[in-house]
């Protein structure tokens, strides 16, 4: 069985399938804020959404996370460390890419078990 939570005409911000869950790429809801803001932002909303299918971060598997300028790094790290529970951290990749719009200034995809 799979189950589409908050779908659109072109996307489901979370889909679940048997014990996973897959997020969509997850941006902020005011970019106007720096990338720290921003990803503060980001991790609320993969909060909400794990909550919604059923899971939580302890239970995250794998995260991508996008920056558009890798120069940043830092800046999300020190959210991210102060978000992820330690002994659960993900495998995780961060790579350098643009956004779909230049006003994004992290973007973070998750897969989680149930």
């Amino acid at each position: 069985m799979i189950k589409r939570l908050e779908s659109g005409p072109r996307m489901s911000q979370a889909v679940v399938h048997g014990n996973t869950v897959y997020l969509a790429g997850q941006v902020a809801d005011d970019p106007s804020v720096d990338v720290a803001g921003q990803t503060r932002q980001v991790l609320a909303n993969i909060d909400k959404l794990l909550v919604a299918a059923g899971s939580d971060k302890t239970r995250i598997l794998s995260v991508t996370i996008y920056l558009p300028n890798i120069g940043t790094f830092a800046q999300m790290n020190s959210e991210w460390d102060a978000w992820v529970p330690q002994g659960h951290t993900p495998a995780r990749a961060t790579v350098e890419a643009k956004l779909a719009t230049p006003q994004y200034r992290v973007e973070i995809q998750v897969i989680a078990a149930i």
